[in-house]
This record gives C-alpha cells, structure tokens and sequence, in this order.
C-alpha cells in the first residue's frame, strides 16, 4: 500500500511537467495570489499556529524553538511583502548560459531550466513552507514539503491558503504539497523518493542535516548549522566591536547567522577585555563559556571546552577565546566553524585581507555582522536555505539555485563524422 509521500510524491512530479513550461507572467500571477491570500487567510493561520504554539510550551520546547514556530501579523505581512519582492526579481528560467556556433553550423545553446521536484525537510520555523513553496514556483519546479510536528497546524494553514491562491490563478495546486505525516518513517520514506524528487533540501539543526546527507539516496543540497564566530583584531574600533557584536549575538537569538563565538586579540584584551567581557555579561546578559585569559578577568565565566567552541547555542551563550594573531583565529574558525559566515571587526586591511581570504565559509564579512547573511538582505526575496558545501550552491540560495542547465542543439541535418 502506498503511503502519503509515495502518493504525494506521484502528483508533484507530474505536476512539475506542467509548471516547468509556465510562462514568467504566470508563475508571478501566481505569486501575487499567494501574497494577497496570506493576508486574506491570516486570522486562520495565526489560529492555527497558536494551537503549535501552545503544544510547545506545554512540550517543554526553548524561547528559540518557540520563536522560529512564531507567527503574527507582522511576520505574515512580511512573508507577503518578500513575495512581491520575489516577482520583481528576474526570471533566471530560459537564461542563456553559453551558445556556440560549430563550424559545421551546429548551434549548441545552454540554458537554465528548473530542477523539477524539490523536497524540502525543515524543522520549526513555518515561514520556510512560504519560502519553499514560492522559491520554487517562481523557477517553474514543483515542491514536496515536509515539516516538523512542533509546527504542523501552521504549515496545513499555509499550505491551504497557498491552494486556495493558486486555484485562484488557475496555476496546479499539486505544484506545492505537504507531508501531514510527520513521523519519523515518512521522513526515510522521503529519504529514498528517487522516483519522483530530483533534490532534496534540509533545512534545521545540524542533526538532521547530517542525517539526511547521511542516509538519502536522493541528492541532496546541504544547508548548514550556524556556528558563526566574530574576531575582534588588535587594531578594532572598540565601540564598533560593541555595537556589531551586540547585533550578531542578540538582535534574534534563533537565527543560524547569529554569532555564537567571540575570538578576541591578546592586545585588543589587555587593553579592553575586562570592560569589554563585563559588557557582555552584565550588560547584555549573555552567558560566557571562555579560556583561562577569559575565566580570570570575568569571575561570572566558566571555562570553555571545545564542545562549547563547536556548538550552536540558539540562546544568550557565548564562547569566547583569545588568540594571538589573525592566523590563530582562522585556525580556530576553520577547526570548529560550520563554514557559515564569519566576521573580522579591525582597521588593517593585511588582517581583513588574510581573514577574508583564509577563512572557509560560506559568507566572509570586514566590520559588518553575520546578521546580513540572509537572502533577503542579499537582494533574492525569500531564501529556501544558506547551503555552507561548496558544490551547486553556497550561501544564501536564491531563484539561480534552484534550476539546473539544459543544452539545446540545433541544426540542420549534421552527422557526426
């Protein structure tokens, strides 16, 4: 007997043979309707995600899960907004890549097509059944979605006002379908959906992406856990370092660009670090797990480990370490980074230069915070992930990762001789 995934697995590849040839004006005619009925529908969503809401209290869940589960009228408006956002950005589908001419005649032209089914495997966070879903229709795919149960009553909402504004646009509703089933055996059942997926994309802690790049057999594009770390160098502007950390580490706690390791300069420390770290603890509140230099001027620290230089905290948790050059701390970050986004806070360009450009990450940033590693600060509307491989896509993906190339050849009777 087939199962939800198989069966709904079934109906979105065939209904990626038909959005794969949408014209542009009628993917964003669709997009306008999801824009305008998420508004329409908000009262029901906001119903429903209350009811997620309260099942993760009652579960015990952390401030940062039931933050990303979240849904109000501000989030929901700006769920609207970056959809509009999203039609005004170029159609990458039907883009020429490369074209040649042979001398033979033969033309051999390159161009983006879309990828056809994506499954998408997500955790908490329902604003990614929006992304997802408009992402992919906007490059002509289709999308099999499967949520977490922390958020399902949210994303049946979503999913159900997504219908609705397609059906409202004439565009096929099987182009964006859910997974209700959140059990652990329709996940591996979406593991193995080589039939109908042609990529697969997790997106959530680092535990189940590594269990899914572990055990898919279908491909998959990788989005990485935050473990993003700021260097303050010894020539840093200390109130830069202030205001900049302040915002990587606090603005949103549950966020994958938050900084979550502080690395700091044994002269920039010498001269700044006690007023600097009191800061920090006192002033923001922030916890603090740090080295010997740290533990010694900070009474409040407790001595760091390097399972707390590797973890991803999602809470008001910093660790903290001094190094003694740029180099010792792009030795760290390379050791126990997640290859996300990493910033240097200094007025040496030779410094920025050597962090920039040693540092393996996704996302590299000179006097800014990792906060603006996000694909609608990058300009590309709704983001289905930040993928920290290096293969396909890095970084913020945005419309171009989600499509793939085709080579169109023309002639007019060549043979091979």
């Amino acid at each position: 007997m087939e199962n939800e995934v198989i069966k709904k697995g079934k109906r979105a590849k065939i209904a990626s043979y038909e959005t794969n040839i949408k014209t542009t004006a009628q993917k964003n005619e669709a997009l306008k309707s999801i824009a305008s009925h998420l508004l329409i529908d908000k009262e029901s969503i906001i119903s429903a995600n209350e009811i997620d809401l309260k099942s993760g209290r009652d579960n015990g869940l952390d401030e940062a899960t039931l933050d990303r589960i979240l849904l109000n009228e501000a989030r929901i408006q700006a769920m609207s907004d970056a959809i509009i956002q999203l039609i005004d950005l170029p159609d990458p589908v039907g883009e020429v890549l490369e074209e040649i001419t042979k001398d033979n005649g033969l033309k051999i032209v390159k161009k983006r097509v879309p990828l056809g089914v994506i499954g998408m495997i997500y955790e908490a966070r329902p604003n990614v059944t929006v992304d997802a879903a408009t992402l992919s229709l906007k490059t002509g795919n289709a999308v099999l979605l499967r949520g977490s149960s922390s958020a399902k009553h949210s994303n049946i909402a979503l999913v159900a006002s997504i219908h609705n504004a397609l059906k409202a646009a004439n565009y096929p509703q099987d182009a964006v379908l859910l997974i209700e089933d959140t059990s652990r055996e329709t996940a591996k059942s979406l593991f193995t959906l080589t039939d109908y997926l042609d990529v697969l994309i997790p997106r959530g802690g680092k535990n189940l992406i590594d269990l899914v790049v572990r055990e898919s057999t279908v491909p998959v594009l990788e989005t990485g856990a935050g473990n993003c770390h700021i260097y303050v160098d010894n020539l840093a502007d200390v109130e830069m370092a202030r205001t900049i950390i302040k915002n990587a580490k606090t603005q949103r706690l549950s966020v994958c660009n938050t900084a979550e390791s502080l690395l700091m300069h044994i002269q920039f420390f010498e001269l700044h670090g006690k007023d600097f770290l009191n800061y920090l603890a006192s002033d923001l509140g922030i916890k603090i797990y740090g080295d010997e230099h740290v533990c010694r001027v900070l009474k409040e620290a407790l001595p760091a480990t390097d399972e707390h230089y590797a973890t991803e905290f999602l809470a008001l948790t910093l660790s903290v370490k001094i190094v003694d050059n740029v180099y010792e701390a792009v030795h760290h970050i390379n050791q126990f980074g997640t290859n996300h986004s990493e910033a240097i806070i200094t007025n040496d360009d030779q410094n920025a230069e050597v962090f920039l450009n040693s540092v393996d990450a996704a996302a590299v940033y000179h006097n800014a915070s990792t906060r603006f590693t996000d694909g609608f600060e990058f300009g590309y509307g709704a983001e289905i992930g930040i993928s920290t491989q290096k293969l396909h896509a890095r970084g913020p993906m945005g419309l171009p990762a989600l499509t793939s190339t085709k080579y169109y050849i023309t002639g007019n009777g060549q043979i091979r001789k």
